[in-house]
């Protein structure tokens, strides 16, 4: 079947893709740079119910035998083997977890060992899927076409507060020897500011840790106890921040909670809801 491609928002960050019944996103600055890589949406796959129709998570419930028919369609969508993909399981920390290729499997493979408290991965073997999972929380995704290195990380508010991007950039320096000049970042659709009302707690621990003029370029006082927070903008600073160059730097515009017949949102499902994944995965060139 021919694929059909268009673009999701106004700032052309984002492409609609459809393949196979499959519809997914991908980011075109990481298409110039010949990445396999994309981005769920709740269409093309098997699940009924809260979890209807593309959800990649074991972990809400869903029937397994439609979550494995589920990675088959979006891996034949995107050209790849999903059965050696690496599964993080994410509890709202930073931890990174570096895949190599004993780990190829790990959340897919029955009989593989699955990941636990890890809400970011990399790894620089090909031919093995990273998949991070979200549904409001701001996906990370990161490529370093220079040094071949992926990656791909899970930053709600306290990932964001923890700095989780920062964190990435440095493990791929660290690890791999990557230069932040060379890394290039996307922000992926997650909520928007509108839509993420947050209490004064929250808007103390951002307060905290960014100065404040990035404070009030990303909170929005109500005067009431309640805040709207901007986690595009904050994780913006946090990699700009951390080295990324601007033009190397991709931010969504599109909202989760926006377009909840699209995009999973755990807000606007009020928790009754799949998983919306993000897929990164190296392969050899030629």
């Amino acid at each position: 079947m021919e694929e059909q491609i268009r673009y999701a928002n106004e700032n052309h960050s984002t492409c609609i893709r459809e393949k196979n019944g499959v519809t997914y996103l991908t980011f075109p600055l990481l298409e110039r740079a010949g990445l396999i890589h994309g981005f769920t949406t709740r269409l093309g796959g098997v699940s009924t119910g809260d979890c209807a129709s593309m959800n990649l998570s074991f972990t809400r419930g869903d029937r397994e035998e439609d979550v494995r028919e589920n990675y088959k369609r979006i891996g034949q969508a995107l050209g790849i083997d999903m059965s050696k993909a690496v599964l993080s399981h994410q509890v709202h920390k930073t931890e990174i977890f570096v895949a190599g290729k004993e780990d190829q499997g790990r959340g897919v493979d029955p009989s593989q060992e699955r990941l636990f408290e890890i809400d970011g991965l990399m790894t620089k073997e090909e031919g093995i899927p990273l998949v991070t999972f979200f549904a409001d929380c701001v996906p990370l995704l990161f490529y370093d076409p220079k040094k071949k290195v992926i990656a791909s990380s899970h930053s709600g508010w306290r990932g964001t507060v923890e700095k989780i991007g920062a964190k990435t950039v440095k493990k791929m320096e660290q690890e791999f020897g990557c230069k932040p000049e060379d890394i290039l970042a996307v922000i992926g659709p997650s909520i928007c500011q509108d839509c993420y009302e947050v209490s004064e707690d929250v808007a103390k621990e951002f307060e905290k840790v960014f100065t404040r003029e990035e404070y009030e370029e990303m909170i929005l006082d109500k005067k009431n106890g309640k805040y709207q927070l901007d986690l595009w903008k904050a994780n913006e600073y946090i990699l700009l921040g951390s080295g990324i160059r601007k033009e190397h730097l991709a931010v969504t515009d599109l909202c989760t909670c926006c377009n909840p017949e699209f995009l999973f949102s755990h807000r606007a499902s009020h928790g009754r809801r799949g998983n919306l994944s993000a897929i990164l995965c190296l392969v050899k060139e030629g």
